[in-house]
């Protein structure tokens, strides 16, 4: 890319991201556990196969293009192409200082943005990431976060369209660009076969980590976990290939649960709609990977395989006290249920990024300084829009620990070396 290109594609950003101040820099390399790509229309159908068509179709509804999901309209994302999205980190000070005004979501977003190439491209996100000041970064899916829980009655569909976006993303992104940027390819595992056949895919391609849906598998006979040993043959394969598992927050389910306590009829998860009291409530709990990391400990996975390294991205670390503290009860009761301390399997296996808004030094000194990672969640509105504003919340660490945090944490858990790639 040219140098004039890449200026064009900073200073259209800076409209909306304030690109000039993120230009801060720090004296240790900077690994991103939480970047986000944007999918281009075509993401999930480009490599769907004539046959499964149907499963993911585009449509026009009042003049606004809508994705709809084996033939069901789906809105768990306003604007499925992305042309138009919020502006990065739109809900920063909702996050951390709360909503005292009782702004609508739509207030809160403030004017949207037209979404620049680096969002759906890696070479002009690699020249947004210099201006940021960011080393390197996992990069995620958004859209397809979706896919899933509405292909739940369909597993051999599942896999098909998942292999879709997947052959999307090696052909957009690489899973490997330029030893900087790492997309993490979709590991979908209702059929065991499948999966360990996706799995060698993608790892023949480069990849250095992997999306599992931290959720109950659906399959032919209904609902279990990933962590049973039905599923072993997977994660031999996992270990074999030394890849990291990426469990990226998603819709789990828990919609489905929610709407039992409300009387509603079984309905969509929608993270931009308007929610219940009590919906809200539940929200904050982060049952979804507490219930996650409950069964890789309780159903024996990580002791059965040790060498498998967790991270759970962007499901924050609320979650974390109370589940250590359940374990801890329980192990302290009933010591014979397990192989070994599960605390101690929690710390082995497990890394943990907690959010901006959170506190990290509090996590810290409840894990350790190795076991916590930084992670920006740019470019959504949730998220962070100067990603290493991120030291500010972890002020008064030792320079080895906040090395750590920023990047050394997650280059290990990648089983990366911690320097910046020529």
């Amino acid at each position: 890319m040219s140098r004039r290109a890449q200026d064009s594609i900073l200073t259209s950003l800076s409209k909306y991201v304030s690109v000039a101040g993120m230009a801060r820099s720090c004296d240790f390399p900077v690994f991103d556990a939480d970047n986000h790509f944007y999918e281009t229309r075509d993401a999930f159908t480009r490599h769907l196969p004539e046959r499964y068509r149907s499963a993911i179709q585009y449509v026009e509804i009042d003049g606004r293009t809508k994705i709809m999901v084996r033939g069901v309209l789906s809105d768990y994302i306003p604007n499925p192409t992305f042309d138009v999205v919020a502006r990065p980190g739109a809900q920063e000070e909702y996050f951390k200082h709360g909503n005292p005004e009782g702004k609508t979501t739509r207030e809160l977003f403030g004017k949207p943005i037209r979404s620049p190439e680096a969002f759906f491209a890696p070479e002009p996100r690699l020249a947004l990431m210099d201006e940021q000041g960011i080393d390197r970064a996992l990069m995620w899916p958004t859209l397809a976060s979706l896919l899933e829980d509405r292909l739940r009655m369909d597993p051999k569909a599942t896999h098909v369209v998942i292999h879709a976006l997947n052959q999307w993303m090696h052909e957009q992104w690489t899973f490997d660009y330029r030893g900087r940027i790492f997309p993490a390819p979709v590991i979908t595992l209702p059929i065991v076969s499948e999966a360990i056949k996706e799995l060698e895919w993608v790892v023949e391609r480069g990849a250095k980590l992997i999306l599992i849906r931290p959720a109950p598998v659906p399959g032919y006979e209904g609902f279990r976990s990933f962590a049973l040993p039905e599923f072993d043959p997977f994660w031999q394969k996992v270990v074999e290939a030394d890849i990291t598992v990426g469990m990226h927050s998603s819709d789990d389910g828990m919609t489905r649960y929610y709407n039992m306590w409300e009387g509603r009829p079984d309905g969509e998860h929608l993270p931009f709609g308007n929610p219940s009291a009590f919906s809200d409530i539940m929200h904050q709990t982060g049952r979804g990977i507490f219930d996650t990391v409950a069964s890789l400990i309780g159903h024996g996975l990580l002791s059965r395989f040790p060498g498998l390294r967790v991270l759970p991205v962007e499901n924050g670390s609320g979650w974390v006290r109370p589940f250590v503290e359940a374990l801890g009860a329980s192990y302290a009761h009933n010591p014979k249920l397990y192989d070994e301390d599960p605390l101690e399997v929690l710390r082995r296996n497990i890394w943990i990024h907690p959010f901006h808004e959170e506190d990290p030094r509090g996590l810290i000194e409840l894990m350790g300084a190795d076991r916590v990672v930084f992670g920006s969640d740019f470019p959504h509105a949730e998220g962070m829009s100067d990603p290493l504003s991120y030291v500010d919340e972890l002020e008064g660490l030792p320079e080895e620990d906040l090395a750590r945090v920023m990047g050394g944490n997650l280059a290990a858990a990648m089983h990366l070396p911690f320097e910046v790639a020529a």
